[in-house]
C-alpha cells in the first residue's frame, strides 16, 4: 500500500517524515492553499515528490516540476483532458483528483484512464483539499475502472483496521494530510510514525 504524506511545506519537518519512509510527499503549488510551499527550500528526500497543482497552466506545471524535480504531477482542480494529454504526451506522469460527493461517476473518469497513472478521490467541499472530510467508502465498490486509485479525504490515526479492510483491486494506496498536522503544512512526527507503523503490519 502506497502512502502519501501531503501538504508538506517546511524543510526540517520534511526531513522528518523522511526518516519514516512514506513512499511519496506532496507539495502543494497553490497559492490558496495554507499548505502552499511558496519560496520554502525544499530539502532532498529519499521520498518521491508529488506537485500537486489547482487550475494553474502547463508552463507554471513544468517549470515547477523541472525545478522540484517532480516524480508526479497532481492535478486538483478542474483540469480538462486536453491539458492531462499534454502533459502525459511530454512525459509526466499524471495523478488526477476528482472530488467525490455521493456518486462515483466512471464516465467521466474513463476518458482520463489512459494518461494517468493514478486517480485520486479526495472528498467534495469547499477547498480544493485539506477538508479534513470523508466521503463515503462504501462508493469505492462503483468503481469499475482498472487505474489505480489513491483514497484520501479526512483520513486519521482511527481509520487503520478500515483501510486495511478495503479490498478493491484498484486500491493503490493513501494520501493522507490535515488529520496528521500542528498547524497547517506541519506534521506531528509522532502520530505519522505510529500510523506508519501500523498500517504496514
Amino acid at each position: 500500500m502506497l502512502i502519501k504524506v501531503c501538504g508538506l511545506k517546511e524543510s526540517q519537518n520534511i526531513l522528518s517524515i523522511d526518516v519514516l519512509h512514506p513512499d511519496l510527499i506532496g507539495l502543494i503549488f497553490y497559492e490558496g492553499s495554507p499548505r502552499f510551499v511558496g519560496k520554502n527550500i525544499i530539502p532532498k528526500t529519499t521520498m518521491k515528490k508529488v506537485g500537486v497543482f489547482v487550475n494553474s497552466n502547463i508552463d507554471s506545471i513544468i517549470h515547477q516540476s523541472e525545478k522540484f524535480k517532480l516524480s508526479y504531477i497532481q492535478l486538483h482542480g478542474k483540469e480538462n483532458l486536453s491539458m492531462v494529454k499534454e502533459l502525459y504526451n511530454k512525459g509526466y506522469r499524471i495523478i488526477k483528483s476528482f472530488s467525490i460527493g455521493e456518486t462515483i461517476d466512471n464516465s467521466i473518469m474513463q476518458s482520463f484512464s489512459p494518461f494517468c497513472k493514478y486517480f485520486l478521490f479526495d472528498t467534495k467541499g469547499e477547498k480544493a483539499g485539506g477538508n479534513g472530510l470523508k466521503f463515503n467508502w462504501q462508493l469505492l465498490e462503483d468503481y469499475k475502472l482498472k487505474t489505480p486509485f489513491l483514497l484520501s479525504g479526512g483520513i486519521g490515526a482511527e481509520d487503520i483496521e478500515p483501510i486495511k479492510k478495503i479490498k478493491h483491486t484498484a486500491f493503490a494506496g493513501i494520501d493522507i494530510n490535515s488529520r496528521f498536522e500542528i498547524s497547517a503544512g506541519i506534521k506531528n512526527i509522532e502520530l505519522i510514525k505510529n500510523f506508519i507503523n501500523e498500517i504496514r503490519k
